[in-house]
């Protein structure tokens, strides 16, 4: 016999939570991926990117479509980085650190301190990885995030932006009041390579024979010594770049504050604006397996012209 209708009704309220509960946690297609995006890389041809709410991205078309991926968390995620194929670490606000085994389709919590914020993360290998973040934050794990380890690397509490292997050997880490150190792969014990700078740096980009860092008001500085001495590289306008970029045709693109990109085909050794008619800012950058541009930040993630 058929459930009285008013047994449905009564029933009806806890079936349509289990249902909305349900589908937070399924995998869900959009077409376009907008809202605050902070991070994204590039693993074989798939393209993942994280930002506010936990938010998790997919694109399998080089950023045509998107996937939302299942995610333990409704913090901020702040970055992103893959191992190989198939291990990835992603980090965000109060502590947190996710996880994948699968090649990102699912993600589990490995670290949660309401205390902390991390900002950036650099997966090594499967084993090795290390996470920087505000007031002089860094953990490392080399047992492939099954314990994490606190260090200080810094005598002051300076915010640490941000992570970035370069070359075979080296790590660079870029943070607040002129903060540049270096260490090796090996082992997580920084050295300072100073510039005359004393704001903040919010990346470095590795290009063949040399190495940019790039931060405050247009501050973009270049080494062809692996860090040992840098040499300023001007700018024509004085504005936040917080995202930087080497194409497959070798052309560099540096970009950050609303409205403002700058390229380079000369190695980093001078860059020239550009305007691609696009005006938020951008948190990250990257080229897509089909050979797009790539923008992520305000407006989620923007497909953009080549630059000429």
């Amino acid at each position: 016999m058929w459930p009285s209708f008013r047994f449905l009704k009564s029933f009806l309220p806890h079936l349509v939570i289990l249902l909305l509960a349900l589908r937070a946690f399924a995998t869900e297609p959009v077409t376009t991926a907008n809202g605050l995006l902070l991070d994204a890389t590039v693993v074989q041809k798939n393209i993942f990117a994280v930002g506010e709410r936990g938010r998790i991205l997919r694109s399998a078309d080089s950023g045509q479509t998107w996937t939302t991926l299942p995610s333990p968390t409704r913090v901020t995620l702040t970055g992103i980085s893959f191992a190989d194929d198939q291990h990835g670490w992603i980090v965000g606000h109060d502590g947190t650190i996710l996880h994948t085994a699968d090649g990102g389709s699912t993600w589990t919590q490995q670290l949660n301190n309401p205390k902390l914020s991390f900002l950036d993360v650099l997966a090594l290998d499967a084993k090795r990885v290390w996470a920087s973040g505000s007031f002089g934050t860094f953990y490392s794990t080399t047992n492939g995030g099954t314990t994490w380890t606190q260090q200080k690397v810094l005598a002051e509490d300076l915010h640490l932006n941000a992570l970035a292997a370069s070359g075979p050997d080296d790590v660079f880490l870029a943070g607040e009041r002129g903060t540049l150190l270096r260490a090796s792969r090996n082992e997580p014990v920084f050295t300072s390579t100073p510039t005359d700078y004393d704001g903040s740096f919010f990346g470095t980009l590795t290009l063949d024979q040399a190495v940019l860092a790039f931060g405050l008001r247009g501050h973009v500085f270049r080494s062809e010594d692996h860090g040992t001495s840098w040499q300023p590289v001007p700018l024509a306008t004085p504005s936040l770049i917080l995202a930087a970029v080497k194409l497959k045709s070798g052309t560099i693109v540096l970009a950050g504050q609303a409205r403002v990109f700058y390229v380079s085909k000369d190695h980093g050794r001078t860059f020239s604006k550009w305007e691609p008619n696009f005006t938020t800012a951008i948190a990250a950058l990257l080229e897509a397996p089909d050979g797009t541009l790539l923008a992520f930040g305000e407006a989620g993630a923007t497909r953009l012209p080549k630059p000429e």
